[in-house]
């Protein structure tokens, strides 16, 4: 496993969820973050880190950026998605591939003793897992991804969490921070991908015209290599609708919103795709 960039014992100490929630303020009305503490940890045979317990308290259900945080009190019906729910799926999910890659599972998987139990999930299939040896309060996190290797952190999740989003943390499995943090509180959403020609006009005139059609918006941040290939996340703020403009994995507009909007996300973006001179070649719907 590979270790993590070294962060100051004092410099992880002092980093309580005060300073958290600070830099991101959380939700007025969080979503799932009560229940029975009690019954979670006697059916995950564990005792679960106080400033974890703290950070579901505050923020419930939802993500810092594209760092979705797994609660005990999952919103969704099933509670697949929780974290006691993903908890008893680990072994079965990624014990068949470590018999056959050892190598690539260098770490016992919950309930194993001292095994990693996820506690947040990326979209890009990265875990962020405790690695559940010693006093709770103590428990390292693992930065985990089968394709691409494992991190180890000497920090807890609020404090991981706190210097990813400064900068201070640097996690090469994980994308960069956004230059403005934000946390999402779970919503029910729809997610539709928008397939465009590319059209005349240079991408920046096309994404000025899309986030004018969609006024007033607030940056979320993205990505430019500098060679043309960009990829930009905003918000519709009035709408409440989360949209990606790229170029990075073909011309395309994705948006998440709540469903019973789907017919006006449709008009709006078929309305700009227009004005910025593309054709809509394929829509997706999830």
């Amino acid at each position: 496993m590979h270790s993590g960039h070294e962060v100051p014992d004092k410099v992880a100490a002092v980093v309580g969820i005060e300073a958290l929630t600070s830099l991101v303020p959380p939700p007025a009305v969080p979503v799932g973050a009560e229940g029975d503490w009690h019954r979670v940890e006697a059916d995950l045979g564990l005792r679960l880190p106080a400033d974890y317990r703290e950070l579901v308290t505050r923020y419930g259900s939802g993500g810092f950026g594209d760092i979705g945080l797994l609660t005990p009190f999952d919103p969704c019906a099933g509670g697949a998605g929780s974290l006691v729910g993903r908890a008893h799926a680990l072994l079965d999910l990624h014990g068949p591939f470590r018999d056959e890659w050892p190598e690539d599972v260098p770490f016992p998987l919950h309930p194993e003793p001292g095994g990693v139990l996820e506690w947040a999930l990326t979209g890009n299939g990265d875990a962020l897992c405790w690695l559940t040896e010693g006093d709770p309060d103590d428990w390292p996190t693992v930065v985990w991804n089968v394709r691409g290797g494992a991190e180890r952190f000497d920090l807890g999740a609020v404090a991981l969490l706190h210097g990813y989003l400064v900068g201070r943390c640097e996690a090469r499995l994980l994308p960069a921070p956004p230059s403005v943090p934000w946390f999402d509180p779970y919503r029910e959403l729809s997610h539709v991908c928008f397939t465009l020609s590319d059209g005349e006009l240079p991408y920046v005139e096309r994404l000025r015209i899309l986030r004018a059609a969609l006024h007033p918006t607030a940056d979320r941040g993205g990505f430019d290599n500098g060679d043309g290939v960009r990829q930009d996340h905003f918000k519709a703020v009035a709408r409440e609708w989360r949209l990606t403009y790229e170029n990075c994995y073909g011309h395309q507009v994705r948006v998440a919103f709540p469903p019973a909007e789907a017919d006006e996300v449709r008009a709006v973006v078929l309305d700009a795709a227009r004005t910025m001179g593309c054709e809509v070649l394929a829509t997706t719907t999830r």
